[in-house]
């Protein structure tokens, strides 16, 4: 990846709202959420780059000098008339068709998309906690203007990577940590892992879920030793749309201390997605133990 530009500054998510990527990630969050809920006991959810927290697919085709194309299409786009979803991504699609519905859109496609922030909002009950950092000065405003003040929502316009300090060990004694960085530099790999390492001194008891692009893997490969040498038991969950494509081929998660019987779930979730989601040719999607329990 080139380094063009300055780290978690310029990023903007809004044209990749709803691609394929945002399916994966926002599927498998749902899954995680929902399963740290089977317990009574609430916990903290921390988006580490939370992004401004909702997008207008309208807006997806229009860049900042000129048109461009929506991601979204083979995306979101492609499951959001499904019949056939299986519960773990029905229960996803119904969260975003409500917070599509709640936003006004009347037309047959979808136009209003949840980012992490709002779908951990609408899931969460009254002992859960939200603690949201996002660095964007304009992302971060509007992520501001949409939870600032909110109980049991805190948002921090500040360099997410400083949440392991910052915000663990929650008081809940339970945390879902999301982290979703731009990939923008190349140092991320390794800003990724100092922040991984500092969060399971700190709060080893953790659930973590680190997404990230399938294009080079060095920076994967960094976080994937930090796991190992703190032997973390740790999934390793994704879906190649494109396997014999160039760019973003497709994406992954890792999670740290998954949920019990979350891989048979991830696996239930991939099974379907790659059907839906495949570009041209067949998708490859996968689940496997990284550090096993």
């Amino acid at each position: 990846m080139q380094c063009k530009k300055p780290k978690g500054v310029n990023y903007r998510h809004a044209y990749h709202a709803g691609n394929f990527a945002d399916v994966v990630k926002h599927a498998l969050l749902v899954r995680l959420i929902r399963s740290l809920q089977r317990k009574e006991k609430g916990f903290v959810v921390v988006d580490t780059h939370a992004g401004r927290g909702r997008y207008d697919l309208a807006a997806a085709a229009k860049g900042d000098t000129r048109a461009r194309t929506p991601e979204w299409p083979d995306g979101i786009g492609r499951l959001w008339d499904a019949p056939d979803a299986p519960e773990e991504v029905a229960d996803y699609l119904g969260v975003v068709r409500a917070f599509d519905r709640n936003r006004g859109n009347l037309l047959p496609e979808p136009r209003f998309y949840p980012g992490s922030p709002w779908i951990a909002r609408l899931l969460s009950r009254p002992q859960d906690r939200l603690d949201l950092w996002e660095k964007h000065p304009e992302e971060g405003a509007a992520l501001e203007h949409d939870f600032g003040g909110v109980k049991r929502i805190s948002v921090h316009q500040a360099d997410g990577y400083g949440a392991s300090r910052a915000s663990l060990p929650p008081l809940e004694r339970r945390a879902l940590v999301l982290v979703d960085p731009p990939y923008e530099s190349r140092t991320e790999g390794a800003d990724i892992s100092a922040a991984l390492s500092e969060a399971f001194e700190r709060f080893p008891s953790g659930t973590y879920a680190v997404w990230y692009p399938i294009t080079e893997r060095s920076g994967v490969d960094e976080f994937v030793g930090v796991l190992r040498a703190k032997a973390m038991p740790s999934l390793c969950v994704e879906l190649l749309v494109q396997p014999s494509g160039f760019g973003l081929r497709g994406c992954g998660v890792l999670i740290a201390n998954p949920p019990w019987q979350f891989d048979g779930e991830a696996r239930t979730i991939l099974a379907y997605l790659e059907a839906k989601l495949a570009r041209g040719e067949p998708a490859q999607g996968s689940v496997r133990w990284v550090v096993s329990k």
